[in-house]
Order: C-alpha cells, then structure tokens, then sequence
C-alpha cells in the first residue's frame, strides 16, 4: 500500500533541508494508534511529494485517484478546507478558506493558493473542496496553505510508474495566468486583444528553449498543440504530458504566442505568431 505525502517529512533539518535522510526509518500511525514501519518509495524535491509503501491494513481504505475526475480548482473565491491529523493523538484537524488567483513564493510554479491558516502539523494534509472533492495536497506557509492540485499529483504518480521519476522539461519560463496578473498588466494586454485570456509570461531565462525560440516577457500564450489556455494550471498539466513523446520521438512543442509585449518602453506589438519550441528533460 502506498502513502502519497510531503517530501519537507523525509528531509534533513540541518542546513541542506533539500538532503533526503540516509537509512531512513519512517513510521506510520494507522486510524487504530497502531505504529508500523513504511519504506521510501519514491519522491521529488521539486513538487514536494514522497511515496511511502506500507503493508496493505484494511485500517485504510485505498484512494482510487486515477480513475478520479478532477475536481474544479480553477475558480478564485471557491470554499476549501484544509484537513491534517495530529501524529501522537490521532485527532483530525480542519481549517476552512478560500481558493486564490496568483502565484505562491515558493519556486514550483504548480503550486495554488488559498487563504487556510495551518500549523506545520497540516503539512501533507489534504484540500477539499465544499463539495467534499479532493482539491490537492497542502504545505505550510503562515499566510495561508498553498496546495499541489490533485490533477498534478496525478500526473506525477503516472510519471513515478512510468518513468520511475517526474521529468522535468527545460522551458526556461515562468509563467502565471493572465487574469491573475495586476490590474495595470491586464489593462495593457485588454487594450489591443479585448478578448484575450490565457497565459501571461512574467520571466524568460537566457539562452533556454523559451528564449531561442523567440518568446519573451509580456507575451500571452493562448494555445499549447492547439489546445486553448485559460490559467497556469491548465498549462503545466499539459506539460506534464510531454515527456513520453519527447523523450521517444524528439518533437517540438507549437505555443500560439496571441500577442507581445516590451515591457520596457511600453511598446505594443498587436501580432500572432505560431513558435516551435523545442525543450530537452532535466536528468
């Protein structure tokens, strides 16, 4: 039986918190107060997440997540409760939120954001929604729990049994959705494309995949292989799903960039362009 949680539970406290314990012993505490040990299966330090393998318990009842729908995380305002269990007492734990537009301040870009004020103790607990759907996984900040959407973690578990790893693709980009960007952003863009939507680039890193292929900062990709973007999310879902094809064919990855920006000296450039951008897996 396998145990989806937080990677910050196996990782050293001493100054690289990013090191992963030698012999590491991990104990799981079943619903009964029972102790049993469970063994590292697999993580990954950039999305967080570690898979622990236990001995099948009827205490716990199996999540089918892969046959799971996901649930709509998309909607800014949207009721979440953030749930945890203390480890020691076995007491639930639950806190209620809301779901918001905008990037986190951590460096996985995957990351959502809600307003549901956890203790450290929450961190690999779940997000629910209203509805009682599974929203994602949730990580401390004193602000409010940022969460791993469920669809995310989905992808990264068929990525652990693919390829016995997530593989990253080298884009050199870093993006947010448009509706989430400032105001000011949101009027510069509406202002020549009224109907625009999609994925806003804020950050182009030199001499990466993004920047040789010709896009830059301020440019709105609306299509990825001719599939419409409207938020991040959608976008690096779609990501997630490249690397078979890549990794075994080689191809290119056709962005539709709707319209660029400079934002240096507030030049608008009211075109479409269709780039081919090539990207390689990070080992």
């Amino acid at each position: 039986m396998r145990i989806l949680t937080s990677a910050s539970l196996i990782r050293s406290s001493e100054e690289d918190g990013s090191k992963i314990l030698d012999k590491l012993k991990i104990k799981v505490r079943l619903p009964s107060g029972k102790l049993v040990i469970g063994t590292l299966w697999k993580y990954d330090s950039y999305y967080n997440i570690a898979v622990v393998n236990i001995k099948a318990s009827p205490e716990l009842r199996e999540a089918c997540i892969h046959n799971q729908v996901p649930a709509n995380v998309k909607l800014s305002q949207s009721k979440l409760v953030a749930i945890g269990r203390a480890f020691e007492s076995g007491e639930l734990m639950a806190t209620g939120g809301t779901l918001l537009h905008g990037t986190t301040k951590f460096d996985c870009q995957q990351l959502m954001a809600s307003t549901c004020k956890i203790t450290k103790a929450g961190i690999g607990g779940l997000i629910v929604g209203s509805d009682g759907k599974f929203m994602g996984m949730s990580f401390y900040y004193k602000d409010g729990a940022p969460f791993l959407p469920f669809s995310i973690l989905q992808k990264c578990l068929k990525h652990f049994n693919k390829f016995g790893r997530v593989v990253q693709l080298s884009l050199g980009l870093r993006i947010g959705s448009l509706q989430a960007e400032k105001l000011h952003v949101r009027e510069q863009v509406h202002d020549s494309f009224p109907n625009a939507h999609g994925i806003y680039v804020q950050m182009v890193s030199d001499k990466s995949p993004a920047a040789d292929s010709g896009i830059k900062v301020g440019d709105v990709i609306t299509k990825i292989d001719k599939l419409e973007l409207f938020n991040a999310q959608e976008f690096h879902e779609l990501i997630l799903d490249k690397p078979k094809r890549i990794l075994r064919h080689g191809e290119g990855m056709p962005f539709t960039v709707s319209c660029s920006f400079c934002m240096l000296d507030s030049l608008c450039l009211n075109t479409y362009a269709l780039i081919i951008l090539y990207v390689v897996p990070l080992h």
